[in-house]
Order: structure tokens, then sequence, then C-alpha cells
């Protein structure tokens, strides 16, 4: 039997997305300010803000986190008074990535300061798509919802997908760069190397379950991938070609075979390949358009992707 008289407030885009799935929308109260999926959930209030300029280029904000994390600071700070005023039940938040969103002890510290509600405090740490379904089904039981079936929708979608490409040789599967910021340049890592395996891909530079890592462009030039694909982190499409417009502009970026063979692309990441949610699917989807589009056309071109 669900509580009625839960009150969820999520605060990070990711718990906001796997509690809808689980039809948990009606008992969010409060959101992150970088929750935005889905669009219902836009008119509720605001419980964290940002203490950097996320609207400055890549360089930018890498520098501005540096200084912040430096400082012995948080890149963001939880709204208290908003948080009290909503007088949460539970609070769904991550202790993974200081740089994504409000860090596990700002939330506890938050809490702390409650004065008319102790809400339980429900944190995701997701590193490979296995943790994703963990935590789908972590929240569902925290609110006595059977994820059952959703799970085996979700993995369903993936397998289609991967039985599709099983057929096809190793020099059939390019090798894959995926990078996660641009300046300086980072491989996108953690769920995203099991994505690119499941779609029918080589990944490069990264392992799966392991934290993103520094790339440098002569080992980028040097090892000289099939496929580059673009997902800064909380960028949309138009943003992350703003960005990636730069970097073509580098002499040795012509040298690359992706950029000779037009197999450079750039992608929603914000939406999609960021976060560990049920939208995961579509990432893998999205990534079996780009590899192998004479097999795959999921329809996301254009919106969750597209060509540089």
């Amino acid at each position: 039997m669900i509580d009625k008289n839960i009150r969820i407030v999520s605060l990070i885009p990711s718990a906001t997305e796997i509690a809808a799935t689980l039809g948990l929308q009606y008992a969010i109260v409060g959101r992150s300010h970088e929750c935005d999926y889905p669009p219902e959930i836009a008119h509720l209030p605001v419980c964290t803000q940002a203490r950097l300029n996320g609207n400055a280029d890549s360089s930018s904000i890498h520098n501005e986190v540096d200084n912040i994390l430096l400082s012995a600071l948080s890149i963001y700070k939880i709204k208290v008074d908003v948080l009290e005023q909503l007088q949460p039940t539970h609070i769904l938040t991550q202790d993974q990535c200081d740089v994504c969103a409000v860090s596990l002890p700002e939330v506890e510290k938050a809490v702390a300061q409650l004065t008319y509600t102790t809400p339980q405090i429900i944190s995701l740490q997701p590193s490979t798509l296995r943790d994703v379904w963990a935590d789908i089904e972590r929240v569902g039981q925290t609110f006595g919802i059977n994820s059952v079936e959703i799970l085996e929708n979700l993995e369903a979608r993936v397998k289609i997908c991967n039985r599709k490409i099983q057929g096809l040789s190793i020099t059939e599967m390019p090798t894959v760069t995926c990078i996660e910021w641009t300046d300086p340049l980072m491989v996108a890592a953690n769920w995203i190397p099991e994505l690119i395996h499941l779609a029918g891909g080589q990944t490069l530079f990264s392992g799966i379950g392991q934290p993103s890592a520094p790339l440098s462009w002569d080992t980028l030039i040097a090892i000289n991938p099939d496929v580059i694909i673009f997902m800064p982190c909380g960028f949309d499409l138009q943003r992350t070609y703003q960005e990636v417009k730069l970097l073509t502009q580098r002499p040795d970026w012509e040298k690359l075979h992706a950029f000779k063979a037009g197999r450079v692309y750039i992608t929603d990441g914000n939406a999609y390949f960021n976060r560990p949610s049920p939208r995961l699917v579509d990432s893998v989807e999205i990534l079996a358009e780009i590899l192998h589009p004479d097999i795959f056309e999921y329809g996301y071109k254009g919106t969750g992707w597209q060509n540089l």
C-alpha cells in the first residue's frame, strides 16, 4: 500500500526521473534547480542553487569548480528555508559526484537544521547500468512499489538493441571515444563504456564503472578513433554545438579519422547520457543509431543527437 502522505524532495535530476517512472510524481513536492524532466515538475519549488555561472564556457566552468572546491565549499547549496517549508518525509540525493549535484554531506547538514521534520535520506551512487537498475528497485521498495515490470521493460529494450548487433564481426564495431567535457578534454566513463558495448562499439580510454578521466589532445590524435561522440555534462544539443565548434578550430582537427569519415557527433548529454536514470535505455538506442545507422532507426536524430 502506497502511503499518500509521503512528501518527496528530489535534489538530483536522475532521482526525479526514477521517482516519476515509479509513479511517484504526485508525491514530489520540491526539486533541484537542474530537475527538468518530466516537464510536469517544472512548477515545483526549487531547493538548490549553484555557486557558479553555468552559462560560462567549459574552461571557465572547470576553473570555477576547482576554485570553489579548493575553498572547501560545495558547488551547490541547499535552500534550507524552502526545505523547511516543504516538510519532506523523504529526500532523494546522490553520493557519487560533487560536481554533478549537491553532495550527501550537504544534504545531511541541511536536514540537521530542520525544525519540523526529520526526512529519510535516500542516496544513490550508481556507476554501472546494473547500479541504476538497483537504484530503481531500491527507491521502489522504499515506497512500497513493485518495480519488476518497469525493470523488465527497460532491460528488454536493451536486449532487443544488443541482439541486433550480435552477428557483427569485431571489424564492424567501430572504435568510439565519448567526450564528457571539452576544455579540458575529459572522457565519459562510469556506465558510458557499457552503453557503447551494448550498442555495438568498442570503447576507448575508459572502463566500465570507472570515473571520468582527462584526455590529452595529443593522445586523441594518436589513437585516432573511428567515431567521436560529444556528450558534455549538463549541456543540451545547442550548447554542445557551441563548445565543440571551438575544438574544430584546432590545427590537428582535420587529421582525425572521425572527422574525415563524417563520424563526429554531438548529443544532448543533459537529457540522456549524463543522467543515471531510465533514459539511459534511450541513450543505448541513440548510440545504436549513431554507430549502426544501417541497422537502427529509433527516431532520436535531431533531438537526441546530430552530426557535427
